[in-house]
């Protein structure tokens, strides 16, 4: 059969040698996915409170690259995981009265929107394009910032 291929930390694979169904990562595996799964989420929760940024920029080439993931499994579980990340700054800038509802409200309407059909778009694009994809809006986004007046 060869090695499978890892599409998430958590795929459950057909293991023929003891006839039984495995999940890898069980055992210290699991335990070493946990740590750096934290790890990952602690500077993205960082990154995500000092600069806005956190999901995409820290948290998909470090599933990708720590963890093994695909790019596809990578921007999905990333948006995940934005979702309460998202919910708990919000709800503390809100307290500091940070937040612009009046810009909130029509930017989340489009961003859904946009959401909505862009992730039904992943899964025909090919991971190789869909990384191509991140990298290039990484490059744009700090050009940006980096030619950007204070």
């Amino acid at each position: 059969m060869g090695k499978p291929y890892r599409k998430s930390v958590t795929d459950i694979s057909w293991d023929t040698n003891d006839l039984h169904f495995r999940r890898d990562g069980i055992g210290f595996g699991m335990i070493k996915i946990v740590l750096i799964s934290l790890s990952i989420g602690l500077l993205a929760g960082v990154m995500g409170a000092l600069c806005g940024v956190g999901g995409g920029i820290v948290m998909v080439p470090a599933f990708t690259y720590l963890l093994g993931m695909d790019q596809k499994h990578a921007l999905a579980t990333s948006l995940a995981v934005i979702v309460p990340t998202a919910l708990m700054a919000t709800w503390r800038f809100t307290g500091e009265k940070l937040v612009d509802w009046q810009v909130f409200v029509p930017t989340a309407i489009g961003a859904i929107l946009a959401a909505f059909f862009a992730s039904g778009w992943v899964k025909d694009l090919s991971n190789l394009t869909l990384t191509r994809i991140f990298g290039g809006l990484l490059v744009v986004v700090g050009v940006m910032t980096l030619l950007k007046k204070a």
